[in-house]
């Protein structure tokens, strides 16, 4: 595949990265499969270079000027990341990662739901009274050591499956750390803006499973789109953003179920 249309997935991955605090390799990963022949680990390890340099600095910027991210959680996060995304991609290259996926998959499912709420949207179409959820407080400042799990988490899944990590962040910091949607996004995207991933492309590269130019080509648009979805986030209501988030995890179990 040539370097403009790498550049095209990067640019499509970049918007999901910004829009959902995520490293876009939900995207460049299947794209690397289904677009340019690459194997599953060899796509994975690819995807990891890819979100490697801090390729949403300009996303990051506009969550920063509109006061949404959370830098201290961002930084313990990245500090959990660090630490563990080399045993992901060492897990990736040597033993079977089906079970994995798919317990990965029922996890994107049960957040899907959740973020959705598909009871209590059915209830309101049919007029009915829909008991109010407490809205989270706006800037929680959870404990290092729960940043820190879910860094460690988010770091062994980014190894494993060539992402970003937010499909994890996101929704911890949302479920069980009380953050709001946008904020939790945000932090996300703070969070995995630093070279966490360096230990596991190093472990992919070794391992041969890894190409660098299209590493590159796919950087440059994931530069250029991150920002406009992060400015689409700012714009939206928080209500859509939770729900979108929610269409995009059952996407994300699809894709882990089935592809």
């Amino acid at each position: 595949m040539s370097g403009p249309w790498l550049i095209v997935i990067g640019t499509a991955a970049g918007v999901f990265a910004g829009l959902f605090g995520i490293g876009g390799g939900i995207i460049i990963v299947p794209a690397l499969i289904l677009f340019a022949g690459f194997s599953l680990v060899k796509a994975t390890g690819t995807s990891l270079a890819a979100i490697l340099l801090p390729v949403g600095i300009l996303g990051v910027v506009a969550y920063y000027r509109a006061k949404i991210i959370d830098l201290r959680a961002s930084l313990f996060i990245a500090l959990g990341l660090l630490t563990s995304v080399a045993a992901g991609a060492w897990l990736a290259n040597t033993l079977p990662v089906e079970v994995m996926r798919k317990v990965f998959a029922v996890f994107c499912l049960y957040v899907s739901w959740n973020f959705i709420d598909p009871v209590r949207r059915v209830r309101r179409l049919q007029g009915k009274a829909v008991p109010a959820k407490p809205e989270p407080e706006a800037n929680p400042r959870p404990p290092v050591p729960a940043l820190v799990g879910i860094g460690l988490l988010a770091g062994v899944m980014a190894g494993m499956f060539g992402i970003g990590g937010g499909n994890i962040i996101v929704p911890l910091l949302v479920l069980a750390l009380g953050f709001p949607a946008k904020r939790a996004i945000a932090t996300s995207l703070g969070a995995i803006l630093l070279p966490f991933g360096l230990p596991g492309i190093l472990v992919y590269y070794h391992n041969g499973t890894l190409d660098l130019s299209a590493a590159a080509w796919v950087a440059l648009g994931l530069f250029a789109g991150t920002v406009f979805g992060a400015l689409i986030t700012i714009r939206l209501p928080s209500a859509t953003v939770k729900f979108l988030y929610g269409l995009f995890l059952a996407f994300v179990a699809a894709r882990f179920l089935f592809w």
